[in-house]
This record gives C-alpha cells, structure tokens and sequence, in this order.
C-alpha cells in the first residue's frame, strides 16, 4: 500500500526530555563530587543529549511501530475500509485506536443490516415464488383438465376458462405491483405533481367501491360534512391508487355491516392528514412493524381467499414516500385499524 506517512513526535519529545533530566542530573552530581563543575556544562550537555535521545528514539520507535502499524492498514485495505485509507498513515495509539474502534463498530453494523437483508431476500424470494406459483398452478390444472375432456362439456368448459382467467389477471397484479415497486424504489416513477381536492378524490373512490362495501353491507362515510374543498398538491392519480389500497383493504378484513371512515385534519400549516380508520378484527402489534413489507401477511394460514398481489400494503408506503410525506400505523385487535398519511396543503 501506497499511503502518506503521518509522524508523532510526542512519545519521541516526552520520553527524550525525561532521559535527558535523568542523565544530566547523575552527570551534573558526578562532576560534582569528582570533578569541577562548570556552570554551562549542564546545559551543554542537556542540549545534546536531548537532541540524540529525541533522534534516536523517534527514528528507532517510528519505524518500529510503523512496520506494525502499516500492517494493520494494509489489513484494512484488504476489507476495502475507505475511512481508513482517506487520510495519512499515524504512528499516534490513541488515533489509530479510534479509528480501529469505529472502524469496527461500523463492521458490526453493516454486518448486522447485511444479515437482516440477507434473511429479508431469503423471505421475499420464498414469498414471490409462492405468490406465482399458487395462481400459475391453479391455471396449468385447470388447461390440463379441458384438455384431458372437460371441454367437450360446454358448462365446465366456461366455468373452467372463467376460473383460469381469474388466475392469470391474478398473476398480471402481480407483475404490474412488482415492477411499479421497483421503479418507486430507483426513483424511476416521476410523480405529476398537481393541485386538487382532497374530499372530492375520496368522495369518488367511495363510488368506485360502493358495490365492494355493499357486498358486506359496509358503510363508507366521512367523519363529518366536508362543505368546503380541502386543496393538497400532490400526484393525484397516485394518492387516488393509496386511497383505493387502504380503504379496499379495511373492506377485506373489516366486520360485515361495519363501518370505514376517512378523516382529513389540519396536521400542522402546511400539512394534512387523511385517516382512513375500520371497526374491523384489527391487526395484532407483533405484526406491525413489518405491515409494509412486500407480500407481509397478517394471516400465516396462506389463504388467498381476499385476493388480490399482496403488495398493496407496499405500494402505498413508496408511494407516500416519494412525496417525501409518511404514513402511520395504529390498530388493536379485535377493535380496528387506523391508515394515516400527510400530504402538503396547498397554498
């Protein structure tokens, strides 16, 4: 390794200067007693013996320790620790240990986020190969059984085609959630920013979803009567797809003949923040902190019944974060679940 070699003079200053007292004072006594001692002879002496000290010490140490130290360097370079080969080689301890020790605490940690990481990919691949798999199987079985005969009966023929092409707009979700995912986290999604009203965008996802709700006879309702628009700047088709993820998903697991609420408030004067709150089963709290996590699910029994690419959760967390806004989580389960998120009031 090719570095700039940093010197420390202070062990080579101190430990002369102690040497150096030492032997001018036995000097100055010897000549004392057997000799004549003259006045400038002391200094003479102290003066030159410091400078060899000091010599000696610094070229004898400095290199003694810098064949170590720079070994330690060239070890860390090896492991590509970019803080330590910035600057120059130091023959200091005290420098040198803290950067060692923050250098090793810095290893800890990005050794702890690469196992974190590592055991998230594990979860995610195991997730989207189950996620594909279950639709993609259910359509091979259902081809394989027309084509063993069940397409000469024209009702299971249908019903069959039907079923099959449930499960390939199930894997077209899929897809379509992963790749918008993917370009949210690069930054590849540019975002219109616009300004619009917020009551009216929720007021027409409530009609989009009227039919949804009505299946379970759920109540989609504001907290109160919104009389006056509520302008936010933001994409509106993107915050239309949160609203429509959050408020389908308390319609999947809220209580039939439940209610879903959405709420807008002043949070802060240049800031909104719209609730979405259900009186469903409510979300248990060791479940929560991975809620947003791609394919998550609440309910480990792998059932698939609610539909749906297991992403919506996800989506809505990148999409909010590319508004540089946050979302926030609180249920208690067996009671509800309330979605919040900040938008930027316009002005």
């Amino acid at each position: 390794m090719q570095a700039k070699f940093k010197k420390s003079y202070r062990f080579a200053t101190k430990t002369s200067f102690y040497i150096t007292i030492y032997i001018t004072l036995l000097m100055s006594v010897f000549l004392y007693y057997y000799f004549e001692l003259i006045w400038w002879m002391p200094f003479v002496f102290f003066v030159t013996t410091y400078i060899f000290s000091f010599l000696l010490i610094q070229y004898r140490v400095e290199r003694f320790i810098y064949r170590r130290v720079k070994k330690i360097y060239d070890d860390l370079t090896l492991l590509e620790s970019a803080s330590l080969t910035k600057g120059a080689i130091t023959t200091d301890m005290r420098t040198l240990t803290q950067e060692i020790d923050k250098f090793a605490r810095d290893k800890k940690i990005e050794i702890e986020t690469l196992k974190v990481r590592e055991k998230y990919r594990k979860e995610f691949l195991g997730n989207v190969s189950h996620e594909l798999k279950t639709p993609l199987f259910t359509v091979q079985g259902y081809i394989l059984t027309l084509l063993d005969g069940a397409m000469d009966n024209k009702n299971l023929r249908e019903k069959y085609l039907e079923r099959a092409s449930k499960g390939i707009d199930r894997l077209g979700y899929i897809i379509k959630d992963l790749d918008m995912i993917t370009k949210l986290e690069v930054g590849d999604l540019s975002l219109n920013i616009e300004t619009f009203d917020i009551v009216e965008l929720v007021k027409n996802v409530f009609d989009m979803l009227e039919m949804k709700a009505s299946r379970r006879s759920i109540t989609l309702t504001f907290d109160m009567n919104y009389t006056k628009p509520i302008l936010v700047k933001a994409d509106k088709e993107r915050i239309q797809q949160v609203l429509m993820n959050l408020i389908v998903n308390s319609l999947k697991y809220g209580r039939d003949k439940g209610t879903t609420e959405v709420s807008i408030e002043n949070l802060i004067k240049n800031k909104v923040i719209v609730r979405v709150t259900d009186n469903g089963e409510g979300i248990e709290k060791v479940h929560l902190s991975r809620l947003f996590e791609r394919f998550y699910r609440v309910d480990k029994s792998g059932s698939r019944k609610e539909g749906g690419s297991g992403l919506g959760l996800s989506i809505v967390k990148h999409i909010i974060e590319a508004h540089d806004e946050k979302i926030y989580v609180e249920s208690e389960f067996g009671v509800g679940s309330e979605f919040s998120f900040t938008l930027e009031k316009a002005k």
